[in-house]
């Protein structure tokens, strides 16, 4: 069974706010954050890292 990644990471995602209940701020600043870094210069380095 082929699982897309995006559909795991959400599911993930929204359990892991609905259980652990981290404030919204730490979210926003997670996911901002994320967003920012894989649009920097850090994004090769990041990628080879996690490969």
């Amino acid at each position: 069974m082929d699982v897309p990644l995006w559909f795991a990471l959400l599911v993930v995602g929204v359990l892991g706010v609905k259980l652990i209940r981290p404030p919204l701020w730490l979210v926003l600043v997670l996911l901002l954050g994320g967003y920012l870094i894989a649009d920097s210069l850090l994004a090769p380095v990041i990628d080879t890292a996690v490969k």
